[in-house]
């Protein structure tokens, strides 16, 4: 079997598993017939001059089967004030959701209401009803015109979308959430419209990356001013790529994409192209080995913190998670320890940052450099400490230090001298240090981490 046909037996199977069937698609259309229709009357109830839309993956018909999540937005008149959009919004998603099974209030730039029904996510966001990008005021108020662009412009690449989606997923590089930093749903599907096809965007992969920026729109053309004003501010910035989103040219929607998270699609494209497999689509779990054997095998250290987790949600709490990893690996690296890695999450509850660094200890004394003699700070130096002498007019002592890195940490959190998260420093400050050991729901995270596993680009 050629090569070509391989890919095409592949893709076929892949299809097979991610493709909506029949009855699924009559699930989809009657729930969303049913939604909207609760939302008109309720709107109608309440008296109020709202359209309701369905955007996102189920109202451009670009999901993956058993993926059913439904995004209804409630869109307000343009002459609507934000206080009243926020607070009538939420009023308008309550009354709606009562309706349903069970919701919540959640928070994003305004409240929304979370809710579900029949056994399946809705999101319930007040918007503005915007006809163009000038209209936009709030940050989700582009979704409804994104909706209108993909179904104007996919043409019948939808199955082309969800393979480009599912082996997104599969190579760990889907979604654009902070703590994430992958491609968007809506990224994936305008690289299918720009490309023609999964296959097309794999092998451009190389191209992209050299082209820079994506117009999908033709922005450059038609507001040149506004679109060059965004490629100069994201390519100050450094991004991976530059797509100006064809309904806006102030905005790049690969903005949250990292490099690392476009090195993984680099290299896993290029790997599916020559040696095409499933496993790219649906991977088979990772080898997990003991962590106390890695650490033997490169004779480093694990420090590990554990504290209780607060009440944020992921978007919020890894960032200040991954903040507080640098923060410790820059104290740590001034206090003679070479931090080698590091890794942050949540797990039952609790909250960890994890370290591996190239020692468990540092020498009891160094040598601590001093003002000039014959100043005030001079004279205050040589009364503190007790073995001083002089090279040049500059003062010099001996230094004891501790020696056990887990003592240095707890010194440095309690002199507050490692930047962490603002949200959880107090938690930080209060956590269980450990060396060379986690808790048993940690271990197959710490043995990913330490064999780099987690990230490899080869596995």
């Amino acid at each position: 079997m050629s090569l070509d046909d391989t890919i095409e037996t592949v893709l076929q199977k892949v299809l097979q598993r991610i493709r909506p069937t029949e009855e699924e698609r009559a699930f989809v259309e009657g729930l969303m017939r049913e939604l909207e229709g609760i939302a008109r009357d309720t709107i109608e109830s309440l008296d109020l001059d709202v359209k309701p839309y369905f955007v996102g993956s189920l109202a451009k018909d670009t999901y993956l089967a058993g993926d059913h999540d439904v995004d209804l937005f409630l869109a307000f008149p343009l002459d609507t004030p934000l206080e009243e959009l926020r607070e009538r919004g939420l009023e308008l998603g309550r009354a709606i959701a009562e309706r349903l099974d069970s919701h919540e209030v959640a928070y994003a730039e305004h409240p929304y209401v979370r809710a579900t029904y029949r056994g399946v996510k809705v999101d319930l966001v007040p918007c503005y009803d915007v006809k163009s990008w000038r209209d936009v005021r709030t940050a989700v108020d582009r979704s409804i015109l994104h909706t209108k662009w993909v179904l104007d412009n996919l043409r019948g690449k939808n199955d082309e979308v969800r393979l480009l989606k599912r082996f997104l997923k599969g190579i760990n590089a889907y979604g654009s959430e902070i703590y994430v930093r992958g491609f968007s749903g809506y990224l994936a599907e305008i690289l299918v419209i720009r490309y023609g096809s999964f296959l097309k965007v794999l092998e451009s992969a190389d191209f992209m990356l050299r082209q820079k920026v994506i117009d999908p729109g033709n922005w450059l053309k038609r507001e040149h001013e506004t679109a060059m004003k965004t490629v100069g501010r994201e390519a100050e910035a450094d991004r991976p790529l530059i797509v100006i989103d064809p309904v806006d040219p102030r905005r790049n929607v690969a903005a949250n994409l990292s490099w690392e998270k476009y090195g993984i699609f680099y290299f896993k494209s290029t790997q599916f192209l020559e040696n095409p497999s499933e496993e790219f689509f649906f991977p088979m779990n990772r080898k997990i080995d003991n962590y106390l054997s890695e650490l033997r095998r490169k004779g480093t250290h694990l420090v590990a913190l554990l504290f209780e987790a607060p009440e944020l949600v992921d978007d919020v709490l890894l960032p200040q998670l991954e903040r507080s990893a640098r923060g410790f690996e820059r104290a740590l690296s001034r206090e003679g320890f070479n931090v080698l890695g590091w890794n942050v999450g949540r797990k039952s509850g609790k909250a960890f940052i994890m370290l591996e660094v190239d020692r468990r200890e540092r020498e009891r004394v160094t040598i601590k450099p001093g003002p000039e003699f014959f100043t005030e700070r001079g004279r205050d130096f040589y009364l503190k400490n007790e073995r001083v002498w002089l090279v040049g007019k500059r003062l010099f002592a001996e230094k004891n230090v501790k020696d056990d890195i887990v003592e240095v940490i707890a010194e440095l959190l309690e002199k507050n001298q490692v930047a962490t998260g603002k949200s959880i420093r107090e938690n930080i400050r209060n956590a269980e240090i450990t060396l060379d050991y986690v808790p048993k729901d940690l271990e197959d995270e710490a043995y990913l981490f330490l064999s780099r596993e987690k990230w490899n680009l080869k596995g």
